[in-house]
């Protein structure tokens, strides 16, 4: 044990030795690290000014305790018991732990333990050195919660100023097929799918400079050559200073979704039970048609039909044959048509067809050769016949006036006996 305290020893009488401890005490008490001596049974003698200022206490308040004043209580037991092995057997400990301040505050504290000895090699004291880590503890866990979302995160990759790629992530390359050590010191230009203009990335990146992020759809082309489209994000991280030293592009492949957004807008514009297109989707694609037809002057031509005395099929045989003969029926008139013409369910067994860059010729003929297949077909080992409206749009004439029309056309084909074609009288108006 210290005989007197260290304190007392800056009192004593000699001048030499306590002009020598009064420096020394200086020193320690004016460190910037923060210090304590214990005696050998851990009881706290001498604390610097740093040391108080880190745990809070007051020097009143620590002497004469032991450190677990200031424990946190949380420190595995397994950790002190290695501790006091190590500093009974005379040697330095070296460790980190989670302490405790006086206002309750958690903080982390590497310490380095120091026995000291006297002169028959007996431990008399030890002395302590510590440092706050908690900032430190707190980077080391951001870091490695940083690597951690990176690995496993979005895929992801980093490049300079310069637009070097500087990292990758794992997921970067499941997406791209591209190992980390095939793209570092590459730039992005590596994934160009040819699909974007140069106006297009001039755009992206006058947008990322002027507001330090930009994010969109882009089609990028993969290791193996397949063009896939991507949502991505790419932010301009700056030093402490506010410049700009890296770029961060985040991006996930939304190729799934756009297949499910096509195959929804597909069944928004199909009829579940024939797969022609429903009679919303015909409406926009005629109403988009006379629109068309007013700048270039094409013409073209309506038709509309419907199965004569369907209801008996129905009501003899039943629903379910009713759809057969639907489905059936579809697939003939298909036959007859061309790939540009535009089949569609307008209701119940009504149909329609858009005949573009066809005159009222020319849609007369394929009414014609409707009828005829239809009369020649058993469907479901039913014989069926239809009646048929045709007209040819009307320069300014609305799709409006040129549906009535065509209706019209088609109640007067079944009001003359059915199985039949009328075309309208064109009548301006």
């Amino acid at each position: 044990m210290m005989e007197p305290s260290l304190h007392q020893a800056f009192s004593s009488g000699e001048a030499d030795v306590g002009k020598r401890f009064e420096q020394f005490y200086i020193a320690v008490e004016q460190s910037p690290v923060a210090t304590a001596i214990t005696d050998a049974s851990g009881h706290i003698e001498f604390v610097n000014q740093c040391f108080l200022d880190v745990t809070g206490y007051d020097r009143d308040e620590l002497l004469g305790q032991t450190p677990a004043l200031i424990q946190s209580g949380m420190t595995p037991d397994v950790v002190y018991d290695e501790l006091w092995t190590t500093l009974r057997e005379g040697k330095v400990w070296q460790g980190e732990l989670l302490n405790r301040r006086k206002s309750g505050e958690l903080y982390w504290e590497a310490q380095t333990i120091t026995p000291v000895k006297n002169t028959a090699g007996e431990i008399v004291s030890f002395v302590t050195v510590k440092e706050d880590i908690t900032r430190r503890r707190e980077q080391e866990n951001e870091l490695r919660l940083m690597s951690v979302a990176f690995d496993t995160g979005q895929a992801t990759f980093i490049t300079d100023t310069d637009m070097m790629i500087r990292r990758v992530n794992q997921a970067f390359t499941d997406i791209t097929g591209y190992q980390s050590h095939e793209v570092v010191g590459k730039t992005p230009r590596l994934f160009k799918s040819g699909r974007h203009d140069d106006a297009f990335y001039r755009r992206l990146w006058q947008t990322l400079c002027d507001t330090g992020h930009w994010q969109g759809e882009i089609w990028n082309r993969n290791k193996h050559g397949d063009i896939y489209p991507l949502w991505q994000s790419i932010t301009a991280v700056p030093d402490a200073d506010g410049q700009v030293r890296h770029f961060v592009s985040v991006f996930h492949d939304i190729a799934e979704r756009k297949r499910m957004e096509r195959e929804l807008e597909t069944q928004a514009m199909r009829d579940h039970l024939t797969g022609v297109y429903n009679r919303r989707a015909f409406d926009a694609a005629l109403a988009q048609c006379v629109v068309d037809s007013a700048h270039d002057q094409h013409p073209f031509a309506l038709l509309m039909f419907d199965i004569d005395h369907f209801k008996r099929v129905n009501d003899t045989y039943g629903h379910d044959q009713g759809d057969i003969v639907l489905q059936q029926l579809v697939q003939r008139i298909k036959g007859c048509l061309r790939a540009s013409d535009v089949l569609a369910r307008w209701g119940g067994e009504e149909f329609a067809v858009l005949l573009y860059g066809t005159g009222n010729k020319g849609a007369w003929m394929l009414a014609e050769r409707m009828l005829c297949c239809v009369r020649q077909e058993a469907f479901s080992n039913h014989r069926i016949t239809i009646s048929i409206g045709v007209t040819e749009h009307l320069p300014g004439e609305t799709h409006e006036a040129l549906v009535s029309r065509v209706d019209q056309a088609l109640y007067e084909a079944k009001h003359r006996g059915r199985d039949r074609a009328v075309t309208s009288r064109p009548v301006p108006g």
